[in-house]
């Protein structure tokens, strides 16, 4: 075997084996995570239909068992500063020292804040401290904002951020190509990779069905397009599995320059199929 297929090989255990996991706050919620790993990583998303406080209350839920959680604290979806408060005070009493803070898709701010660096400015101003903080990378853009002005706002929250999660993409090169951007403009955060678990067609549409396109479809949609999405499904017989992103991740996995620090599972809670297959790959 050659030296370039071990480092692949050894990069792929890697990142599968430091996997964090993301779930929504449904009513699957508590089923989902009995397929997890003891102690496993587990962000959990803010969700549209449920608003902020149900992440919280199923953060809460999830500490009790024994997971390390990482809850996503959207600006948007926050009403102010005592909102906030209390937020953090109930997060910090159930022992979570890792929150995500992305800005939100949410057309209308629900109050204040209306971006992630506004939300971190004021979380640091109420004398509030997690040891890591992550925010949002677009390797492949964003619907309604330019290159640049991501760029722009990367830079900003950067100073207030300890690592980057990237929006979920199919293509390896373009996550590369997209973290020497950043590192170009001096952004040095390590970044977690953003790849969609194992999914079937008819399973997804269903999901999609029930907690809206903001949440499943549209997500997807962002990233590559819906009818790319579905022929990769319908020429895979109906389920995808994200070996060819993996693979293609792994040469770069233990390089301190691209400083990947793992991947962040989109299950869309259809964690068993996943787990299955993540199974499969680190046995070999």
């Amino acid at each position: 075997m050659s030296q370039a297929v071990t480092k692949s090989d050894d990069g792929v255990r890697q990142l599968l084996t430091s996997a964090r996991f993301e779930l929504m706050p449904f009513e699957s919620f508590e089923e989902e995570i009995t397929h997890l790993p003891e102690g496993a990583t587990i962000a959990i998303t803010t969700s549209p239909q449920l608003g902020i406080d149900s992440t919280i209350e199923r953060t809460e839920q999830a500490r009790e068992q024994g997971f390390a959680v990482s809850p996503h604290i959207a600006a948007r979806y926050v009403e102010d500063r005592d909102h906030l408060d209390d937020i953090a005070s109930r997060l910090k009493e159930a022992g979570v020292e890792d929150i995500f803070v992305p800005g939100g898709d949410r057309e209308e701010p629900a109050g204040e804040f209306e971006s992630a660096h506004d939300l971190l400015v004021a979380l640091e101003d109420l004398g509030y401290e997690f040891e890591e903080v992550g925010i949002t990378g677009y390797p492949e853009g964003h619907d309604f904002l330019d290159e640049e002005t991501l760029a722009e706002a990367m830079e900003q929250k950067a100073p207030h951020a300890t690592y980057i999660v990237t929006q979920l993409c199919y293509d390896p090169e373009a996550v590369i190509e997209w973290i020497e951007r950043i590192r170009e403009r001096g952004v040095a955060l390590p970044v977690e990779v953003g790849i969609p678990g194992v999914m079937k067609y008819q399973r997804l549409m269903q999901i999609s069905q029930k907690v809206g396109v903001g949440d499943s479809i549209e997500f997807l949609r962002k990233t590559t397009g819906i009818l790319g999405f579905v022929r990769q499904l319908v020429g895979s017989r109906g389920t995808y599995e994200p070996d060819a992103l993996v693979d293609g991740l792994g040469p770069y996995a233990d390089d301190e320059y691209y400083g990947l620090r793992g991947i962040h599972i989109y299950t869309f809670n259809q964690t068993p199929d996943t787990e299955a297959w993540r199974h499969k790959r680190l046995e070999g």
